[in-house]
């Protein structure tokens, strides 16, 4: 069994490690340890300091002036019962006040997992692991609070999730709700977290946490550019092979929050959930709130272990559907190729020659329905631009799939322009608040999606496209960020659960949609990656991983979104030089070297490249074909990064029997005279006789030694050396 109840101490253990809390005489639930596996009879609260401290409170049952809950590390921590840190949970009373005061109440273990209805969360079977469920109840209001929490064994990894119901008579209003805490007694910690805009998202920045609070937030209605709902509190001398950390993922895609706080006694606490700025929930009588899940994992090995544990959980127990361990079509997009300016002729043109040259999808992007001939209008209105396109889609389809060529279709489901048919006949389905204009992203608004009728309506027409053609794939994207809310579904006093419904709707017509067609590849997209997270990833096997498609601008991005998210689910392309968002001029073979960092595509004209990149392109296919399963299923590693000193990137993907794997670089900088570069494969077998560059060694004399990268020949040159054991 993974989870042990013993007397008032629970533990629960994974492969390698141990989460453990304790609740006392009084009621009150503390965590005790999350760290290296120990025993369950291994009680850790020992560690908890108890002594007088000046102006910490305690509570009115106890004489004990040593026992403060201001100090003491805690499950589930609440507003208003002395401790003044960063809490969980805020309620307003009938009365005005809001005071909650949580105490133990039962517990219940299960085989197998938790439910979170209408939420994305990871999954197992009772083989695989165990739930708990912690029940808290605040006597005076009637709040009962579940601590939900999951053990994936293998994987080491441990979710969490609360749902509050309300058993008293009264109305409720649920200000702050967040899904979890921990806290560390000890340690002195730096927070990694990934900034960004668009077109450059999930930038590693390392943060030493100092007194005070540090905090990661989206305020967008989506996870965003700017922050990513994931971080790491890690020890100082943590490093990728060395030292602990723990991972903290939030498996949601809307406005979030991560807080990391370190306290007056110099003990760090982390919460993390929805944003309590844009939250505001009436719970009725008898009414219960689900809040998403968070996945920890902890490691003492440093950040390549962490990484290993969540890319195997969420491929394994996150992601859905057939296409996660399948070969995913080699596309092509016509985006930079032609942006708004195509019809069925000259996207057959491109279909034609890419298959010629090994490629198997072809994806229409944006600008084929209504009247979208630019992005000022169109959105909402889903139906085929014949004229424009000069042929139905399905002749248009038929044509590519004649050629032996899969095809697959933009959409941006929950968009609107005012200059639509969509608009004119229902005005009211978009988001705008009574007598103002509200705020324009990219010319357009967004669809009330916390109303059913509007899914209904745009998934209706989006039926009519996907019933109508052989389409095997769909770009789902989202351009613009929530802002001034509104919904005539909701009242006035609901007007605060606006940004957790929107959220909650979209992931309900996500459903529905995989659901209905299990045949079809969805890729998700947010401008890029505005919204890559694990609640998207549980509907999308891959996400667009940004709009930004420079080789070596991509290598920061690819860098940091590695740290919990598989390369596997990163669409990743090959586009044209100079680059469209940066104008650098990068190698073709470069390009295609980056891009075997994820889910491998084109994105430019193929019959404008040379003779020569033609050639290339059927090389690189052939090269990516060998490679797929490995960056798929395969373990990642970091080798260098693109933060440090060192002239050249690198990163490795190695099959889990450590037979087969790629070993690529690319080379950031060049000198004269120019001094030797090694880079350091891992994870080899130390006896094992690996080659490598036609080279055959030993797996410790590679690790060790290192690859010698050959003379460069040109600014931003790549390499690719395979990886075989003989």
């Amino acid at each position: 069994m993974s989870i042990k109840l013993n007397g008032n101490l629970i533990t629960l253990s994974t492969k390698n490690t141990s989460y453990q809390m304790k609740f006392d005489d009084l009621g009150y639930l503390f965590h005790t340890w999350y760290g290296e596996r120990i025993e369950d009879s291994d009680d850790m609260s020992y560690r908890i300091s108890s002594i007088d401290r000046g102006f910490s409170g305690n509570p009115y049952e106890t004489p004990d002036r040593s026992y403060s809950l201001d100090v003491y590390p805690q499950e589930y921590p609440t507003f208003g019962n002395g401790d003044y840190r960063v809490d969980c949970i805020q309620v307003i009373n009938p009365d005005g006040t809001n005071v909650v005061e949580l105490k133990y109440d039962s517990c219940e273990i299960k085989k197998g997992k938790y439910d979170l209805q209408g939420l994305p969360a990871f999954f197992w079977n009772e083989e695989e692991g165990e739930s708990l469920k912690v029940n808290l109840i605040d006597k005076v209001s009637g709040v009962r609070v579940e601590l939900l929490y999951g053990v994936l064994e293998k994987y080491d990894i441990i979710t969490r999730a609360v749902r509050i119901v309300n058993t008293s008579v009264n109305e409720l209003k649920i200000e702050k709700a967040l899904s979890a805490c921990i806290d560390m007694v000890d340690g002195d910690f730096d927070l990694i977290h990934f900034h960004g805009k668009h077109a450059m998202e999930r930038e590693f920045e390392r943060s030493p946490l100092a007194h005070g609070k540090l905090v990661l937030e989206s305020k967008r209605g989506t996870s965003s550019h700017q922050q990513n709902p994931f971080a790491i509190l890690a020890k100082k001398d943590a490093t990728e092979t060395f030292g602990e950390c723990v991972g903290v993922a939030f498996v949601y895609s809307g406005s979030f929050v991560i807080e990391a706080e370190i306290d007056q006694v110099n003990q760090t606490r982390l919460v993390v959930g929805l944003h309590p700025e844009q939250f505001e929930y009436i719970l009725n009588a008898g009414e219960e709130l689900v809040l998403p899940e968070v996945a920890f994992t902890y490691s003492n090995a440093g950040f390549e272990k962490m990484t290993h544990s969540f890319h195997d959980a969420v491929r394994q127990n996150l992601q859905q559907g057939e296409f996660v361990h399948k070969h995913r079509p080699i596309l092509i997009n016509n985006w930079e190729a032609t942006y708004f300016d195509f019809n069925a002729d000259k996207i057959f043109d491109i279909a034609s020659k890419a298959k010629s040259l090994g490629i198997e999808l072809l994806v229409m992007d944006d600008g084929w329905f209504g009247e979208r001939y630019d992005d000022f209008r169109g959105l909402g209105d889903w139906y085929v631009n014949e004229e424009k396109l000069g042929s139905s889609l399905k002749e248009l389809v038929d044509r590519i799939n004649a050629i032996d060529m899969k095809f697959g279709i933009w959409f941006e489901p929950e968009m609107i322009n005012e200059d639509t048919r969509l608009y004119r006949e229902h005005p009211d389905f978009m988001i705008r608040v009574p007598n103002r204009k509200g705020v324009k992203g990219r010319e357009q608004f967004i669809l009330d999606f916390t109303r059913k009728d509007v899914r209904d309506y745009i998934k209706d027409m989006m039926v009519k496209i996907l019933d109508n053609a052989n389409i095997e794939y769909i770009k789902w994207d989202m351009n613009r960020s929530l802002s001034a809310v509104y919904s005539a579904n909701l009242s006035a006093k609901s007007m605060g659960e606006f940004h957790y419904r929107y959220v909650l709707g979209l992931y309900e017509l996500l459903d529905e949609l995989t659901k209905k067609y299990p045949n079809i590849l969805f890729e998700g997209c947010s401008g890029g990656g505005g919204r890559y997270d694990l609640g998207m990833l549980y509907y999308h096997p891959q996400i667009w991983l940004s709009d930004d498609t420079d080789a070596i601008e991509r290598l920061k991005i690819q860098y940091g979104s590695s740290f919990a998210y598989p390369i596997g689910s990163a669409g990743a392309h090959v586009s044209a030089s100079p680059n469209h968002q940066t104008t650098r001029k990068t190698p073709f073979e470069t390009r295609a070297t980056v891009a075997m960092g994820g889910t491998f595509g084109y994105e430019l004209d193929l019959n404008k490249v040379s003779e020569k990149e033609q050639e290339q392109v059927k090389s690189q296919v052939k090269d990516y074909l060998k490679y797929d399963e490995i960056i798929h299923e395969g373990d990642y590693y970091r080798i260098t990064s693109p933060y440090d000193k060192s002239r050249v990137t690198a990163w490795e993907v190695l099959s889990k029997d450590k037979s087969f794997g790629l070993l690529s670089a690319v080379v950031q900088a060049v000198e004269a005279n120019e001094s030797n570069i090694y880079i350091y494969p891992r994870g080899l077998e130390d006896s094992a006789y690996y080659e490598i560059a036609d080279e055959k060694r030993r797996g410790k004399v590679w690790m060790n030694g290192g690859v010698l990268i050959p003379r460069i020949k040109e600014e931003y040159e790549s390499f690719r050396f395979e990886i075989k054991r003989v």
